[in-house]
């Protein structure tokens, strides 16, 4: 299971509440980044983003940018009400959090201390890990039945056709009124065609490759 630890950065730059505007815009520019946790005190406060800082400011061009840079502190524009992670939390959490709050980043902390910061970047990495897309293989749809042991008869006949399966996704609701679910495998395989014909034989509905489009990789 990838957990947050593993795709968390630990070495974080961070800012305090009364670091200005340029200066936070300098560190994420100079680190290639787009979130500073803010800390005082050694304590996490908040978060602010490049986002935020421009945000707050006059338009690239209007003569009172530069000053206001200089005025605004992080203190100004920071998110208060910080959602967190810990590192020992399944990857899927952070990204179910990141989502639901429409967010880009969690600072990773370990009781009160700040070890880490996993960002959406960070999250779309290891879901691509997960699912085995950055591998040469394949990728199955398939209809699931209503019927208890479906998922284990198709990865059965997978496993009969001597084809290697990388990652096994299903939707953990009905799909339709026919009471179908929908199974996404990735297979080692560049050529699924015996796959899909076997499956097809013993009644299961194929949906990705689609009829008649080839197998070749996905």
């Amino acid at each position: 299971m990838l957990l947050v630890r593993d795709s968390m950065t630990q070495e974080v730059v961070t800012v305090a509440p009364e670091t200005t505007a340029v200066e936070a815009l300098a560190l994420c520019r100079g680190n290639r980044i787009r979130h500073l946790p803010v800390l005082q005190g050694g304590r996490l406060v908040g978060v602010i983003s490049d986002r935020d800082l421009r945000a707050a400011t006059p338009a690239l061009g209007d003569p009172a940018r530069a000053e206001a840079l200089d005025l605004i502190r992080v203190a100004d524009e920071m998110a208060r009400d910080v959602a967190t992670a810990r590192p020992e939390d399944p990857i899927e959490d952070a990204a179910m959090a990141m989502y639901e709050r429409k967010i880009g980043c969690l600072p990773v902390v370990d009781g009160e201390d700040l070890v880490g910061i996993v960002t959406s970047s960070d999250v779309l990495r290891a879901l691509v890990r997960l699912v085995g897309a950055h591998k040469p293989g394949s990728r199955l749809e398939v209809a699931l039945p209503g019927r208890s042991g479906s998922l284990a008869e198709v990865t059965g006949i997978i496993r009969d056709e001597g084809v290697d399966i990388v990652s096994v996704l299903a939707s953990s609701e009905y799909e339709d009124e026919g009471g179908e679910r929908v199974a996404v495998l990735r297979v080692g395989t560049i050529d699924p065609k015996d796959v899909v014909d076997s499956l097809s034989a013993a009644g299961y509905r194929i949906l990705w490759p689609p009829p008649g489009s080839g197998t070749g990789p996905a």
